[in-house]
């Protein structure tokens, strides 16, 4: 199986940029679709974008099409999100997650793997 680990969160103004990374290990991340999800506090984990296996078809929540780009390294076993024109509500635990399933998918219950996640603040 497949371990996740986050990497690039931190505090950013609002209007700014952050890339976030996810390491994979133990398994190809070639073998997986990808994606992000995040927990704001006190809401739901909630779907940003997922990507498939060979990087070629994306997918986006309404809330973040056009701000954020998903991407994959499968040779470097990493998988990337670019962050554009942040928002105090972009605010949230950014967790990286893989499905065994070819295609997108924003179910989070089509994941079974998880990474622990990573803080991204946004200040107004």
């Amino acid at each position: 199986q497949v371990q996740l680990v986050e990497s690039g969160g931190g505090l950013v103004q609002a209007g700014g940029s952050l890339r976030l990374s996810c390491a994979a290990s133990g398994r190809s991340v070639s073998s997986y679709a990808m994606g992000w999800f995040r927990q704001a506090p006190g809401k739901e984990r909630a779907f940003v974008t997922s990507i498939n296996r060979s990087g070629i078809s994306t997918y986006y929540a309404d809330s973040v099409k056009g701000r954020f780009t998903i991407s994959r390294d499968n040779a470097k076993n990493t998988i990337y999100l670019q962050m554009s024109s942040l928002k105090p509500e972009d605010t949230a635990v950014y967790y990286c997650a893989a499905t065994t399933y070819y295609g997108v998918s924003t179910a989070a219950s089509d994941y079974s793997y998880w990474g622990q996640g990573t803080q991204v603040t946004v200040s107004s």
